[in-house]
């Protein structure tokens, strides 16, 4: 008995997820001598960006999230970071949910039209990640960056997220800096040649 094309294939996926997560573990304490903000990772689960490890600031602690959550995809920088890079067959679904939700609510501050959505996504691919300011969690604000593995998949979500008080919000600022350059030396580090992929294909 031998392990077939397709096990094989899901095999070495999943060990390429497993040594990303590894890695990114590994380099969480350095970076949080950065950012000084509370660092968490994030994969593609069953159903939707999932956290699945917590590196937290000694300055601040966020009891709201936990470990197991899925991530919404509209209302948060993980979700809009894997909306942005992940397959629309997986994406579209739930977005579609998540917009018919905004407009039933009467949510102004997230896209409810495609045309909407599809400048949202094309922001976060040209800065190279997402950020939201008290979209999900009123008073917090969060930003997260793509981790690309050797095949140019999206392996996972690096995250950086605290109060909006001491959160310095700006582009290429004093926590999305170092949150981008982590994750392109990781990105770089598990074979991946370019720093900025494109969104994937349908």
């Amino acid at each position: 008995y031998d392990l077939g094309p397709a096990a094989l294939h899901l095999g070495l996926a999943r060990l390429q997820r497993m040594d990303a997560v590894r890695m990114a573990r590994e380099r969480l304490p350095a970076l949080m001598d950065q950012v000084r903000h509370t660092l968490a990772l994030a994969v593609w689960g069953n159903h939707g960006p999932t956290l699945i490890h917590w590196e937290p600031s000694p300055q601040t602690t966020l009891a709201h999230l936990r470990l197991g959550d899925v991530m919404p995809l509209l209302s948060s920088a993980t979700g809009r970071c894997f909306a942005a890079w992940m397959p629309a067959a997986l994406t579209v679904p739930l977005l579609q949910a998540e917009m018919q939700q905004a407009r039933d609510a009467g949510r102004r501050d997230l896209p409810t039209t495609t045309s909407a959505l599809q400048a949202l996504l094309a922001e976060v691919r040209q800065h190279g990640g997402a950020r939201v300011i008290d979209t999900l969690l009123p008073g917090n604000a969060a930003f997260c960056v793509p981790v690309f593995d050797a095949s140019g998949h999206l392996a996972l979500g690096l995250l950086s997220l605290g109060p909006t008080a001491g959160f310095d919000t700006a582009w290429n600022g004093a926590v999305h800096a170092p949150l981008h350059a982590a994750a392109l030396q990781l990105s770089q580090d598990l074979g991946h040649g370019c720093c900025t992929p494109q969104a994937p294909a349908p």
